[in-house]
């Protein structure tokens, strides 16, 4: 399992992603899921990955191969004319690769190689998108309706982030949210973990504001772990106190 969120707002693109891959409680190694390909001043795409590993580092090994020897049948990201186009060539790309793997291993269910992306970028002269593909190929884009998306253990995190995200926030502010976000799951969930992956894009900048990776000790994250756990806490004990010796329902009336 994974978590990744790739978030809209005026100012651009946030992103994260977690690290963790399993298969088992004794079988737990440290992948990337966050791939970016861009062309400095033109256009820059970033790529978050969930669900089965070896579906997704096909996808990911064939993205990078179109990219380096396009063809007239296969154009590579750096050449497809709108981020859409863009978002259409993965999700075929990532249809034809679970249903390759499912036909070589002789297996007629497809969820077990399944997976799930985030797609988010600019390109020149258009607004900056993020879009959601799903393992059947299709895909649905953000807006400010739907601002955001979470791929992996989302359950977590979204409370959160429904209730902090604003379209105005500025890139720290939202990189704080993410983090609680992500501090969040990774406290519910081991299949969750450090490191993370985080990438900030400015609207018409093409290229990265900020891109980190964050350790389990870096200091910061630890310092908004423990003020959100400390912040909880205080709020949980401002709320009204409960008393089996008053009748609710008679005071409502």
């Amino acid at each position: 399992m994974t978590y990744c969120v790739g978030m809209l707002l005026d100012k651009g693109l946030v992103l994260m992603s977690d690290t963790r891959t399993n298969s088992g409680v004794d079988n737990i190694s440290v992948f990337r899921k966050m791939h970016c390909w861009s062309v400095p001043g033109e256009r820059i795409i970033t790529l978050l990955t969930a669900g089965n590993l070896a579906t997704t580092q096909a996808v990911v090994s064939k993205l990078e191969e179109r990219n380096k020897a396009p063809d007239e049948r296969h154009n590579s990201l750096l050449e497809s004319p709108t981020m859409f186009q863009v978002a259409t060539s993965i999700g075929s790309l990532l249809r034809e690769t679970i249903d390759s793997i499912r036909s070589s291993n002789g297996q007629r269910a497809s969820s077990t190689f399944n997976a799930t992306m985030i797609v988010a970028g600019q390109i020149k002269d258009m607004e900056p998108r993020l879009f959601l593909i799903y393992p059947e190929g299709n895909f649905i884009e953000a807006s400010f309706d739907t601002p955001f998306f979470q791929i992996g253990e989302t359950k977590y995190g979204r409370p959160i982030l429904l209730r902090g995200y604003d379209r105005e926030l500025s890139f720290e502010d939202a990189v704080k949210l993410l983090m609680v976000s992500f501090d969040s799951t990774l406290k519910a969930n081991l299949s969750v973990g450090m490191p993370l992956d985080m990438m900030v894009i400015e609207r018409d900048t093409f290229t990265p504001l900020h891109e980190r990776r964050i350790e389990a000790n870096d200091t910061y994250f630890q310092a908004v772990s423990s003020g959100w756990g400390e912040a909880l806490k205080q709020a949980f004990h401002a709320l009204p106190d409960f008393s089996f010796l008053v009748d609710y329902d008679m005071q409502a009336q």
